[in-house]
Protein backbone atom coordinates (compact mmCIF):
# COMPACT_ATOMS: atom_id res chain seq x y z
CA UNK A 1 0.00 0.00 0.00
CA UNK A 2 1.42 3.48 -1.15
CA UNK A 3 2.15 5.90 1.84
CA UNK A 4 1.54 9.32 1.18
CA UNK A 5 2.24 12.38 3.36
CA UNK A 6 1.10 15.65 2.84
CA UNK A 7 2.87 18.86 3.86
CA UNK A 8 2.87 22.65 3.25
CA UNK A 9 -0.23 24.15 5.16
CA UNK A 10 -0.41 27.12 6.75
CA UNK A 11 -2.09 30.13 7.47
CA UNK A 12 -1.96 33.13 5.26
CA UNK A 13 -4.01 36.59 4.15
CA UNK A 14 -6.78 36.38 1.21
CA UNK A 15 -5.01 36.66 -1.77
CA UNK A 16 -1.86 34.96 -0.61
CA UNK A 17 -0.02 32.11 -1.55
CA UNK A 18 0.99 28.31 -0.29
CA UNK A 19 2.82 25.33 -1.92
CA UNK A 20 1.62 22.13 -0.86
CA UNK A 21 3.52 18.57 -1.19
CA UNK A 22 2.73 15.18 -1.09
CA UNK A 23 5.51 12.81 -1.16
CA UNK A 24 4.83 9.15 -1.65
CA UNK A 25 6.40 6.17 -0.69
CA UNK A 26 6.69 4.87 -4.31
CA UNK A 27 6.81 5.56 -8.04
CA UNK A 28 3.66 7.21 -8.62
CA UNK A 29 3.87 7.69 -12.71
CA UNK A 30 1.92 5.84 -13.35
CA UNK A 31 -1.01 6.63 -11.17
CA UNK A 32 -3.92 9.42 -11.12
CA UNK A 33 -2.61 11.39 -8.37
CA UNK A 34 -5.25 14.30 -7.24
CA UNK A 35 -5.89 16.62 -3.78
CA UNK A 36 -9.42 16.72 -2.39
CA UNK A 37 -9.91 19.57 0.55
CA UNK A 38 -12.88 19.69 2.96
CA UNK A 39 -14.39 22.28 5.04
CA UNK A 40 -15.78 22.02 8.42
CA UNK A 41 -19.30 19.85 7.52
CA UNK A 42 -18.84 19.79 4.07
CA UNK A 43 -17.68 16.90 1.73
CA UNK A 44 -14.40 16.58 0.14
CA UNK A 45 -14.35 17.77 -2.72
CA UNK A 46 -11.85 17.52 -5.69
CA UNK A 47 -9.42 20.19 -5.98
CA UNK A 48 -7.04 19.31 -9.04
CA UNK A 49 -5.72 16.05 -10.28
CA UNK A 50 -2.74 14.81 -12.32
CA UNK A 51 -2.08 11.27 -14.31
CA UNK A 52 1.80 12.26 -15.73
CA UNK A 53 1.82 9.04 -17.93
CA UNK A 54 -0.71 10.46 -20.41
CA UNK A 55 0.02 14.67 -19.25
CA UNK A 56 -3.53 15.02 -18.03
CA UNK A 57 -4.35 18.05 -15.44
CA UNK A 58 -7.83 18.31 -14.19
CA UNK A 59 -9.04 21.26 -12.28
CA UNK A 60 -12.13 21.91 -10.02
CA UNK A 61 -13.81 25.17 -12.01
CA UNK A 62 -13.91 26.71 -8.70
CA UNK A 63 -9.51 26.88 -8.69
CA UNK A 64 -8.75 26.98 -12.47
CA UNK A 65 -6.23 29.46 -13.17
CA UNK A 66 -5.70 30.07 -9.05
CA UNK A 67 -3.99 26.73 -8.48
CA UNK A 68 -1.72 24.03 -10.37
CA UNK A 69 -0.88 20.71 -9.96
CA UNK A 70 2.49 19.17 -10.70
CA UNK A 71 4.64 15.84 -10.17
CA UNK A 72 8.03 15.27 -9.69
CA UNK A 73 8.17 11.96 -10.77
CA UNK A 74 12.23 12.17 -9.93
CA UNK A 75 10.68 12.51 -5.99
CA UNK A 76 7.58 10.89 -6.48
CA UNK A 77 5.93 14.07 -5.24
CA UNK A 78 2.88 15.93 -6.10
CA UNK A 79 3.06 19.52 -5.54
CA UNK A 80 -0.44 22.00 -5.62
CA UNK A 81 0.61 25.72 -6.09
CA UNK A 82 -2.38 27.35 -5.01
CA UNK A 83 -2.56 31.26 -5.36
CA UNK A 84 -4.78 34.30 -5.31
CA UNK A 85 -6.36 32.71 -2.14
CA UNK A 86 -10.07 33.37 -0.78
CA UNK A 87 -12.08 32.92 1.98
CA UNK A 88 -13.76 29.78 1.05
CA UNK A 89 -10.54 27.62 -0.07
CA UNK A 90 -9.57 26.59 3.67
CA UNK A 91 -10.06 23.48 4.76
CA UNK A 92 -7.68 20.21 5.13
CA UNK A 93 -6.13 19.27 2.18
CA UNK A 94 -5.73 15.67 1.07
CA UNK A 95 -3.84 13.93 -1.35
CA UNK A 96 -4.94 10.75 -3.00
CA UNK A 97 -3.83 7.99 -5.07
CA UNK A 98 -6.04 5.91 -7.62
CA UNK A 99 -4.36 3.30 -9.81
CA UNK A 100 -5.54 1.42 -12.96
CA UNK A 101 -8.10 0.25 -14.70
CA UNK A 102 -9.32 4.18 -13.95
CA UNK A 103 -13.29 5.24 -14.19
CA UNK A 104 -15.74 7.42 -13.14
CA UNK A 105 -14.65 11.10 -12.01
CA UNK A 106 -11.69 11.98 -10.82
CA UNK A 107 -13.15 13.75 -8.33
CA UNK A 108 -15.41 11.25 -6.63
CA UNK A 109 -13.28 10.71 -3.28
CA UNK A 110 -14.82 7.03 -3.84
CA UNK A 111 -12.20 6.35 -7.03
CA UNK A 112 -9.55 6.40 -4.87
CA UNK A 113 -7.76 3.86 -3.02
CA UNK A 114 -5.26 5.75 -0.84
CA UNK A 115 -4.97 8.58 1.44
CA UNK A 116 -2.43 10.61 3.05
CA UNK A 117 -3.34 12.55 6.42
CA UNK A 118 -4.35 15.49 5.28
CA UNK A 119 -2.55 19.10 5.65
CA UNK A 120 -4.58 22.27 7.18
CA UNK A 121 -4.81 25.59 5.34
CA UNK A 122 -6.45 28.44 6.57
CA UNK A 123 -6.96 31.90 5.28
CA UNK A 124 -8.05 34.97 6.63
CA UNK A 125 -9.49 38.08 5.29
Amino acid sequence: QIQLVESGGGSVLAGGSLRLSCAASENISWRYMAWFRQAPGKEREGVAGIYMERGITDYADSVKGRFAISLDNAKHTVHLEMNALKPEDPGMYYCAADGPPFGGSWSDPDEYDDWGQGTQVTVSS
